[in-house]
Parts: C-alpha cells; sequence; structure tokens
C-alpha cells in the first residue's frame, strides 16, 4: 500500500486528481457555508426590515411633532408591537437614554449602542450593528432617528435581534457540511486507491511478466481479471510473447539450418583437401583428383553464395545496402540467370522452360545485380522444390492496354506447394516450410526486402501437392521520371 502512495500511478493520482477533487470540495463547502450564513442573517434583516415597515407608518417620514407627542406615540407603538417574540425594540430620547423596552426590563446603562451614533450621522437616519452585548449575547440593532418638523432629533426607536440561534444554527450546518465534505473526500481517496489499485496491480504483475519475457522465459502465465483495456493489454502482452516464443524459435532453427548448410560444404571441401594431399605421393588416380577438385569448387561456391545471401540479409536489417541502379534490360538479366541453371535443371532431369518473348520490353530502373539474385533466387527455389520429371515454367508479361507501367516475371512449378498455414510467413525472415529441403530461409526475405527497394512487388501463391506461382512485378522505366528508391526500413530482430 505504502508502495502505491510513494511513487507511479497512485502518487500521480493523488497529486492531480484527488488535488483537485479536494480543492473543488473545500470550494463548495465555503460556498454553503457563506451561502447558508447569509440566508439566516437575511431572513433577520428581514424580520428588521418588516418592522421598518410598521415604524414608517407611525410616524410617517420618520418625523413627529415634539418631544412630549414622540413619548406618548412611541409607548403605544411599544405597547403594540407586533414582533414581540422575535426582536426587542426600544424607545430612546435625544440623547441616546434608553426611555422604554418591549421586554419591560431596564436596560444596561453601560451598554454601547454604536448604531445610535451612527444613525445621527447618517444622511438617511439609520444606523445598523452587529455584535455582542456585553452579557456576550451576540445580536444585530437598527436606530431610526426620530425628527421634529424642524429637522431636530426628538429621540429615536432601537430595533435589537438576538442572533444566538441565527449562529448556532449555522455553526451547526457549517459543521454539517464539513464532515459531509471530508466524507466526500475519504470515500474518493477509498474509492480512488481501490481504483487505482485495480490498475497498478494488473500493469506490475504485466510488468514483471515482461522482464522474464525479456530474459527469455516464454513460458509465463498472465492471469486476465478484467475484460477491458487492461484485459486487452494482457492480451497483447500475451501474444506478444507467443510471437517472441515463435520468433526465437525460429532464429534458433535458423541458427541451426545456416551452421547444417556451412557445416556440408566445409566438411566435402575438407574430405576432398585430404584425400587429395595423398597425390604427393601418387597413390591416388588423375580422375579422382579432378573429381575431387570439382566438388571443392562446387562446395565452396555453394559456401560463398550462402556467406553472400547473410550478408545481404545483414545489409538489409542494418539499412547497409547500396543500390547499383541503372537503366536496364529485365529480359536480357532473366535470360543470363535461366541460362545459369538450365544445365542443373537437365542433371535433376527437371524441365526449365522459358521462351524470350520476340517483342521489346521497355526498360526498368535498378541494381543489375540485384535483380539477378532476385530470378537466381525465385527460379533455384522452384527448381529445389519441383521433383524430378517436374517442369519450371517463366513468362513475361506486358500488358499495353490492362498494365501499361508495370512488367511482370512469373515462374511457375509443378513442385509440393505450400500449405495454407505456411503461405503468409514464407517471406517472413527465419520462417521456412519445408524443412526437408536444404536451405536458409531468409532467401525469400531477402528478394521480397530487394523487390520493395526498387518500387515492385513478390507475391506468392500455392497450392498443396499442385504447386506454386510467383510473379514479381517491375515499375518501367519513364523519361525524365527516374524513380527514388526509398530508405530501408532498419528492422531489428
Amino acid at each position: 500500500m505504502f508502495r502505491d502512495f510513494s511513487k507511479g500511478i497512485t502518487r500521480r493520482w493523488m497529486l492531480n486528481n484527488l488535488s483537485v477533487i479536494l480543492t473543488i470540495v473545500i470550494l463548495i463547502v465555503i460556498s454553503l457555508i457563506f451561502a447558508v450564513s447569509y440566508i439566516y442573517n437575511n431572513s433577520v434583516q428581514q424580520v428588521l426590515s418588516s418592522a421598518c415597515n410598521e415604524l414608517s407608518a407611525v410616524f410617517p417620514n420618520y418625523q413627529t411633532d415634539n418631544s412630549n407627542t414622540f413619548i406618548s406615540t412611541s409607548r403605544n407603538y411599544v405597547e403594540n408591537f407586533n414582533y414581540k417574540d422575535r426582536m426587542e425594540v426600544m424607545v430612546l430620547n435625544s440623547t441616546g437614554r434608553v426611555m422604554m423596552t418591549s421586554t419591560g426590563f431596564n436596560p444596561d446603562e453601560n451598554q454601547e449602542m454604536p448604531d445610535f451614533e451612527l444613525a445621527n450621522t447618517s444622511e438617511y437616519g439609520i444606523g445598523n450593528y452587529s455584535g455582542n452585548l456585553n452579557s456576550g449575547e451576540s445580536v444585530t440593532a437598527q436606530t431610526h432617528i426620530i425628527t421634529n418638523q424642524n429637522g431636530t432629533c426628538v429621540g429615536a426607536i432601537r430595533y435589537v435581534s438576538s442572533t444566538e440561534i441565527v449562529n448556532n444554527t449555522v455553526l451547526t450546518i457549517s459543521i454539517i457540511i464539513i464532515l459531509s465534505g471530508l466524507l466526500i473526500i475519504v470515500l474518493v481517496v477509498i474509492s480512488g486507491s481501490y481504483f487505482i489499485r485495480s490498475i497498478v496491480r494488473p500493469v506490475r504483475d504485466l510488468s514483471d511478466t515482461a522482464k522474464r519475457i525479456a530474459q527469455g522465459d516464454f513460458s509465463v502465465t498472465i492471469n486476465k481479471k478484467y475484460d477491458d483495456e487492461i484485459g486487452e493489454l494482457c492480451d497483447a502482452v500475451k501474444d506478444m510473447s507467443k510471437d517472441l516464443q515463435t520468433a526465437d524459435q525460429m532464429k534458433n532453427d535458423f541458427i541451426s539450418r545456416v551452421s547444417h548448410e556451412l557445416r556440408t560444404p566445409l566438411t566435402a571441401i575438407k574430405g576432398w583437401a585430404e584425400t587429395m594431399q595423398l597425390n604427393e605421393s601418387g597413390k591416388i588416380e588423375r580422375s579422382t583428383f579432378e573429381k575431387g577438385m570439382n566438388v571443392i569448387i562446387k562446395e565452396s561456391s555453394r559456401l560463398t553464395s550462402i556467406v553472400e545471401e547473410l550478408l545481404d540479409f545483414s545489409r538489409l536489417q542494418s539499412g547497409r545496402m547500396v543500390l547499383m541502379c541503372e537503366k536496364l534490360d529485365i529480359l536480357a538479366e532473366l535470360d543470363e540467370t535461366v541460362y545459369m541453371l538450365k544445365e542443373r535443371a537437365l542433371s535433376e532431369s527437371k524441365h526449365l522452360l522459358y521462351d524470350e518473348p520476340e517483342t521489346v520490353f521497355p526498360p526498368v530502373y535498378g541494381d543489375r545485380n540485384r535483380l539477378k539474385q532476385v530470378f537466381l533466387n525465385i527460379i533455384d527455389n522452384a527448381l529445389k522444390y519441383t521433383p524430378e520429371s517436374g517442369v519450371v515454367a517463366i513468362q513475361v508479361i506486358y500488358d499495353t492496354d490492362k498494365q501499361p507501367d508495370i512488367i511482370k516475371v512469373v515462374v511457375t512449378d509443378t513442385g509440393c506447394g505450400i500449405a495454407p498455414e505456411d503461405l503468409p510467413k514464407v517471406k517472413d525472415k527465419f520462417y521456412k516450410a519445408n524443412q526437408k529441403v536444404n536451405g536458409s530461409g531468409i532467401g525469400l526475405a531477402v528478394a521480397d526486402e530487394i523487390m520493395t527497394l526498387h518500387h515492385g512487388s513478390l507475391n506468392i501463391e500455392s497450392g498443396e501437392g499442385v504447386g506454386t506461382t510467383v510473379t514479381i512485378t517491375f515499375p518501367i522505366y519513364k523519361e525524365g521520371q527516374q524513380p527514388e528508391i526509398p530508405k530501408q526500413e532498419i528492422i531489428k530482430i
């Protein structure tokens, strides 16, 4: 609990939301207290105003003929005063001395009456006072000066209303309001803390789980308690763990495959090199020696091809691959690649079919060696997965009516095909659908990246047991519109 309040989301909530709520509650409490105080004090003032209205009827314009008339009229007014249960009315002479009261008790002669002094100096002859009597009682008083026709003060009428009950009532209501505000704050803190903990704890569990996943432990489980954003985050972390586990397994398989791919030619080279050392003593025949040299050359070329593929993959991932682009004839590059693989197709008893179009195709803009690498990879894969007597057909399509801006190279084989669940992943890095055939599993990923850099595309369609069709699309070169080769996106594995 202390940890929740000392840092993190809970602390930010306390500093931000709770401070705002606390400020709002305090302002509301203060406003309500002022409103209650105003309402109750205003009720006292209304009672005083009602008494004043009666006084204006007894003394029109607050005037009288003389002192005798004032005394007799005042005595009659006091005796018939209608608000005796709410306030006390006093009759004062011209010097401020109390002559009679509605209560009949003699007032404290030492009691100061600031409202009488204010009324004497006031333009309208009215003075107000709120304070405490000598007895400590809280009162509100109002004095009205009564004058004769010459404007001389002949006396005054003073109203005194106790505010003890009002003040006690206001205090009681204020305490209730303050306690209600404190209760609201406590409830907000409790509910907020519960809500924050319902977020913090799953997030902390997710954080711990993510740390374990980062350390390579993909066997961790996540308990999903809420079907909300937190639940979605749990699902996302769970999916991430599965993807990382799959990627880690694919990476390990890739390393294993590459190690095997490298070990095989190295073993052959080493074995034949050791065998050819015996030639110095004339212990091997010439034909055996030539066969060994051919194996060494072939396996060295294979080893070089694997290393180059790995280097290309590394360059693509780090964004360091440099394309030497120029205007070129795509048919010439394709024809050269097919020529390189024809002997292999014959030696493997496979049919490699390609008829070079007689029409002249427009040029494309790209890197000659990299595009040839794409052709070599695609056709090599087609031959690799096609059985004996199978067919690999290559076709170049340029439709000037429907798609005049692109050239397509379509490679179709009659091989084993690709399973539907593997098809979306065959261009992923490290992924290899068929583990029985040699290969590193990054050739298609490299080819796809190269085509993306050339503003082209590489699409694969396949049916299991039917064969595979790979369509490579190139944008044609237009004079004055040399395409910009995009910067590579660095993808960390």
